[in-house]
């Protein structure tokens, strides 16, 4: 029953106006940055080593707004998931070179963790004539790992594939002209990641962005989901056209300088709550 809870009260605040609840999203950041210290610290950890330019107070600032940012994309769930599909639309404003998803050539989408995310996938699923694949690795809670799958198959002609299925089931969608909305930009299995440079720091990265773009002869495609007052704007962005080069090492370097570009626009909406820098090289002890 105690799982339900956050689910319904989530679902009953998609009917706010969305003024009021970004407002509600602000009181729970600021409660969650006060109350979870430990979370608090790995933000804290993750800025001063990707900005060690910046002050205490300027990461104490970032940190706050990390929460907030946190918190109000979670209560968008509710309307992003449970609204009426008139309320989505007019919330979700999709700009940039949308002619790249047109189409039938495989695309992978490089989708980073910015918090807007889910309202990215969403964004595409009910906007675009199209059908979209992405990667689920199933939740520990079986009422929660429900109400993300239903959520995210709301819209459109959509499949999950689950994580422990492996590349095969993705190739052969994205083989027959299904998009992959990949976000391969956290710390997952250390065995089957390279370790570049993220911020000058090392990092574990999986180098699947290539690795999936090489395999089914696919074009790259980054959208950024950014929070914006009226909603979220999901930017399309041209097609890189030097991945993947054959080199996955190269390709995953490159791959992060280009999201450290994107982050510098907005390093609060970033996921920094992620232990990005968990795994290190043998011998090297984690920050946190």
């Amino acid at each position: 029953m105690l799982s339900h809870i956050p689910i319904l009260v989530t679902r009953a605040l998609a009917v706010l106006p969305l003024p009021a609840l970004r407002g509600l999203g602000w009181l729970l950041g600021a409660l969650l940055y006060v109350l979870v210290g430990s979370r608090r610290r790995v933000v804290d950890t993750n800025l001063r080593l990707c900005f060690p330019a910046w002050s205490k107070q300027e990461r104490r600032r970032h940190t706050f707004a990390c929460f907030v940012y946190f918190a109000q994309a979670w209560l968008d769930r509710g309307w992003l998931w449970h609204g009426r599909p008139e309320t989505v639309l007019g919330r979700l404003r999709i700009t940039g070179a949308v002619q790249e998803l047109s189409g039938t050539a495989p695309t992978v989408i490089f989708a980073p963790h910015f918090v807007g995310l889910d309202a990215g996938w969403t964004a595409l699923t009910q906007q675009l004539a199209r059908g979209f694949t992405t990667i689920y690795t199933r939740q520990a809670n079986p009422v929660s790992d429900a109400w993300i799958r239903q959520g995210r198959q709301r819209f459109g002609s959509c499949h999950l594939v689950a994580q422990l299925d492996g590349a095969r089931p993705v190739i052969a969608r994205l083989k027959a002209g299904e998009p992959l909305y990949l976000l391969p930009d956290m710390n997952f299995d250390p065995k089957d990641s390279l370790f570049v440079p993220f911020f000058g720091n090392t990092a574990a990265t999986v180098p699947s962005l290539s690795r999936f773009a090489r395999l089914a002869r696919a074009k790259i495609v980054p959208v950024i989901t950014r929070m914006t007052r009226q909603g979220y704007e999901v930017e399309i962005l041209p097609a890189w056209t030097d991945v993947p080069s054959g080199d996955l090492w190269a390709d995953t370097v490159l791959m992060n300088q280009r999201l450290e570009a994107y982050i510098q626009t907005m390093p609060a909406q970033y996921y920094w709550v992620h232990k990005r820098f968990k795994d290190q090289p043998e011998g090297v002890a984690p920050p946190y």
